[in-house]
C-alpha cells in the first residue's frame, strides 16, 4: 500500500478474498483461490491492516461480497472498518433496495461510503437512482462482462462513457474491467474521473521479484 501511494496512485482498493466472486475473471478468482488456500479471511485480513493509517494517507476501499460479511456481521464489520481507517466499500452483490432498507444508515453511522456498480446496460433512470444515493464515486463496468484485460476500448465503449459522462451526474465515475495500461488508463479517464486497475495489477504482483520496485514502475508507466 506504501508502494502504491508513493507510485501516484489516487486511491487503493483492497480485494476481499471469496470463493464464488462473481464480478471476476480468471487472474482475481485465481488470487482469491490462492489467498484461501493460505488461510485467509477478514478477521485476519483486518489484523494485516491494523496500523496502515500511520503511514497510508490515500483513500482506501475493500472490495467484497456480502456472505462472509454477513457471517462476520454487518455492524461489527462496518465498525472494524472504522477503527481501522477504511473509507468505503464495493459490494457488487448488495441490492440497492436492500441498502437502503437495512445498511444506509449503518454504513453512515461508522462514515463509510457504498459504492455501486453500473454497466453499458443500466438504464439512465437506474443511473441517476445511484448517483442520488451515492456519496464517494460511482464504478463504471467499462463492458458487460466480467474483469480481465481485454484488447484495447472499443467505440462502442466510448458511446457508453460519453452517454454517462453527459449526464453531468454528481458523484465522481470511475471506469474499471478491462483497463491495464497507459492507454486504456488515459482513454477511460479521458471520458471519467479515473480509471480502475485491478487484474494487471494482480499479474504484477504475481510476477513480481521486488515488489516496491515493480509496483512503482507498473503504475508510473501507466499513469505518465
Amino acid at each position: 500500500m506504501e508502494a502504491i501511494e508513493a507510485a501516484g496512485a489516487d486511491i487503493i482498493e483492497i480485494g476481499v478474498p471469496y470463493s464464488d466472486p462473481i464480478a471476476d475473471g480468471p487472474t482475481i478468482q485465481d488470487s482469491n483461490l490462492i489467498a484461501l488456500e493460505n488461510g485467509m479471511s477478514l478477521k485476519k485480513l483486518f489484523a494485516q491492516l491494523e496500523g496502515f493509517r500511520e503511514k497510508v494517507n490515500l483513500p482506501v476501499v475493500l472490495m467484497g461480497y456480502l456472505n462472509p460479511i454477513i457471517q462476520y456481521g454487518m455492524e461489527e464489520f462496518c465498525k472494524k472498518c472504522q477503527e481501522l481507517g477504511i473509507d468505503g466499500l464495493i459490494l457488487p452483490d448488495l441490492p440497492m433496495h436492500q441498502y437502503l432498507e437495512e445498511f444506509k444508515e449503518l454504513f453512515e453511522q461508522y462514515g463509510l461510503s457504498n459504492t455501486f456498480l453500473i454497466s453499458p446496460q443500466t438504464s439512465e433512470k437506474r443511473i441517476r437512482e445511484i448517483d442520488e444515493h451515492s456519496d464517494g464515486f460511482i464504478y463504471m463496468v467499462s463492458s458487460h462482462s466480467i474483469t480481465g484485460a481485454k484488447s484495447g476500448i472499443s467505440d462502442e465503449q466510448k458511446a457508453y462513457f460519453k452517454r454517462v459522462k453527459d449526464m453531468n451526474l454528481k458523484n465522481p465515475r470511475l471506469i474499471g474491467f478491462g483497463i491495464s495500461d497507459a492507454d486504456t488508463f488515459h482513454t477511460a479517464s479521458s471520458f471519467s474521473n479515473g480509471a480502475i486497475i485491478g487484474s494487471a495489477f494482480i499479474k504484477v504482483l504475481k510476477e513480481s521479484k521486488n515488489l516496491e520496485t515493480d509496483i512503482k514502475e507498473y503504475i508510473q508507466s501507466v499513469i505518465k
